[in-house]
């Protein structure tokens, strides 16, 4: 159960930048001000709106606009302030602003009491020289998948389209299954196949995942290629390698969509209360959540929204419990108590509280209905995660 920030405050207002506007930075931010309402909260984006990327992939059923929150709206409901940046940390950066208490951005020195990193981490690329032809998930940030699908598929000049959706991890996974039921509501006749390096989907979740993925693919008639490379999509086809042979080969493609998972680089070491470590020292004023973290702690470090939810809130907590007496931090144990991926508008496969206890079809698509919800009411301000 996480504990309350019990505090006897020291000061009065605190002063608070937030580097980072997902998952983890929102949370923190609700938190901080559910909590200690009068605390001025700048937070630091590079985007003009908050996107609730997780539900990307319903895109190709509901408009973008309905997964955007423009920083300006959350201004305004919370009175805090948004400033469109992007700021990247070195050891020497965060020991100075630990020293200094403050951030230059800008030309303008931004003093804080504290600061929290919830920057995330970037999607892989491959393709350094940008196709046509080729799309990624931040492609899907900007624009409705269904949108970008047709566009496509009017443009190619073969009469026998094909899509390749390369990567099986959850997002990739989620997008199949969303895009097969689009081909099938505007009655598209474009084949659609599913490359992935491992030799079966979703391997980083127990072993019936899989098994009922793979089963569905083959129900729908989604091809699979595993233990497969992707090295190129050209113009008509995508060049692929066997993993265990080296072989190359290619297979007729009129479109790649690439979901490689994060790039795992500038990941910040902390505490078990989230506060960074540089040269083995934790800095007590600066704190990380969410992807971009990683917690020397017993809690998980996976790269979900669940966890970056987790981690904002309990950087929150310990920062008013730093800030008052007796200053006493909360550690992090915040464990994984489920997780669902979507197959489509009609099915999903997923865990609840023990990775034993599978369930799928609707009795899974209401869990994650019911998590998501309770996302959103945390943007709205009302807090209802209880553990």
């Amino acid at each position: 159960m996480a504990f309350l920030p019990f505090n006897i405050p020291k000061q009065k207002r605190l002063k608070v930048v937030i580097v980072g506007g997902g998952y983890a930075g929102v949370a923190a931010l609700t938190n901080l001000l559910q909590y200690a309402p009068d605390t001025d909260i700048t937070i630091i984006d590079p985007k003009t709106q908050h996107i609730k990327i997780t539900h990307l992939h319903e895109t190709f059923r509901y408009p973008i606009a309905d997964l955007l929150v423009p920083f300006t709206e959350i201004e305004n409901r919370y009175g805090c302030r948004h400033i469109v940046a992007s700021i990247n940390f070195d050891p020497d950066m965060l020991q100075e602003c630990q020293d200094k208490k403050q951030l230059i951005l800008n030309e303008e020195v931004l003093n804080f009491d504290y600061l929290i990193i919830a920057s995330g981490c970037e999607s892989r690329a491959v393709d350094s020289i940008r196709k046509d032809n080729i799309l990624s998930l931040q492609d899907f940030t900007i624009a409705n998948g269904s949108d970008l699908l047709i566009k496509l598929l009017n443009q190619g000049n073969s009469s026998e389209q094909s899509i390749s959706v390369v990567g099986g991890g959850a997002t990739g996974i989620q997008f199949l299954f969303e895009i097969k039921q689009f081909l099938n509501r505007i009655k598209s006749k474009a084949g659609l196949r599913l490359v992935h390096s491992g030799e079966h989907v979703l391997e980083q979740f127990p072993d019936g995942f899989g098994c009922y993925v793979e089963s569905c693919m083959r129900d729908m008639d989604i091809a699979f290629y595993p233990n497969t490379y992707y090295r190129e999509q050209q113009d008509g086809q995508i060049l692929l390698t066997e993993k265990q042979t080296k072989k190359q080969f290619e297979l007729a493609s009129s479109l790649s969509i690439l979901f490689l998972g994060k790039k795992q680089q500038n990941i910040f070491t902390a505490n078990a209360f989230g506060q960074v470590i540089v040269n083995q020292e934790p800095l007590q004023n600066i704190f990380v959540a969410g992807d971009c973290s990683y917690y020397q702690s017993l809690g998980s470090n996976t790269l979900t929204a669940q966890s970056a939810v987790r981690k904002g809130k309990l950087v929150a907590r310990n920062i008013l419990r730093h800030s008052g007496f007796p200053g006493l931090l909360e550690p992090y144990l915040h464990h994984e108590l489920g997780y669902v991926v979507s197959l489509g508008s009609s099915n999903a496969v997923g865990w609840l509280v023990s990775e034993g206890n599978l369930i799928t079809g609707i009795p899974a698509l209401t869990i994650k209905e019911l998590v998501e919800a309770q996302y959103d009411l945390l943007l709205a301000g009302i807090d209802t995660y209880l553990v």
